[in-house]
């Protein structure tokens, strides 16, 4: 009979059972939605340890994969030329609507894209105006480069050319716009739907629409970005689920629609 030293057998069993992790790094918009199908994933393919880690922008995970640092990114913008002359490839994922949400003190439920507009711009600057509390509108917006400021402007009547008031706040991060109007009497702000907006603040219909109604007018598209040359079995794995019906269920689940779906 053949012995092992102790330590020898404690490292066998370790690299027996440790799950390699497959880290997806990149946008804060659709995390916890992309938290959830990872962590489906893993019940699923547990020698495949998916991780959604906070964010670092869709400009970093572009980034990330492209030196190499990462293997698979998420992202809420579409590649520029100059990245997809790297040799980068872009998945979409789902579209998420672009929805806003005011904290519950500003006693209103829904505006149309005029009245949005209108208080972004600085022209409507209490929300008494707008049949809601008499109370100061404080507006919380995103910088310019942000994935849903752009869908925005792209897409959502009288926003193409908006200059934001100057008496706004600038959230650097999602989760920072959320927290910021969750906080703030009479704060707006702006960001991709997910149900977990529903804490907290109000989530408005826009034109009549709830964001996660058909008709609403934004919504942005959430992609991954990876190297398609000699695509590892884990990122592949993870990539083919996340176009499932299973994880198709999730994505609904949290308020977006999935991109097989469009």
């Amino acid at each position: 009979m053949q012995y092992f030293p102790l330590a020898l057998l404690m490292l066998m069993i370790s690299t027996a059972s440790h799950a390699e992790e497959l880290p997806v790094v990149g946008t804060g918009d659709g995390i916890e939605m992309l938290q959830a199908v990872a962590a489906r994933f893993r019940q699923m393919e547990p020698s495949i340890d998916v991780r959604i880690p906070p964010s670092i922008g869709s400009g970093g995970g572009i980034a990330a994969v492209g030196s190499g640092a990462a293997r698979l990114a998420r992202v809420a913008r579409p590649l520029s030329e100059a990245e997809r002359a790297r040799g980068l490839a872009y998945l979409p994922v789902a579209k998420i609507p672009s929805a806003f949400f005011v904290h519950p003190s500003a006693g209103i439920s829904r505006l149309d894209t005029a009245q949005l507009a209108a208080i972004y711009s600085g022209q409507i600057s209490n929300w008494k105006e707008v049949g809601g509390t008499d109370l100061r509108i404080r507006v919380v917006r995103r910088e310019d480069a942000d994935s849903t400021l752009t869908a925005l402007r792209a897409n959502m009547p009288g926003w193409k050319n908006i200059e934001i008031t100057e008496r706004s706040k600038t959230a650097v991060s999602t989760q920072e716009a959320v927290e910021s109007v969750r906080l703030t009497e009479g704060a707006i702000g702006f960001g991709p739907y997910s149900k977990i907006l529903d804490i907290g603040t109000t989530v408005l219909e826009v034109d009549g629409h709830h964001p996660s109604q058909p008709g609403y007018p934004s919504t942005g598209e959430l992609a991954y970005v990876y190297r398609p040359d000699g695509l590892a079995d884990d990122v592949s794995k993870f990539i083919a689920f996340s176009k499932t019906g299973e994880a198709a269920a999730i994505i609904r689940g949290f308020g977006a629609l999935p991109a097989a779906s469009n």
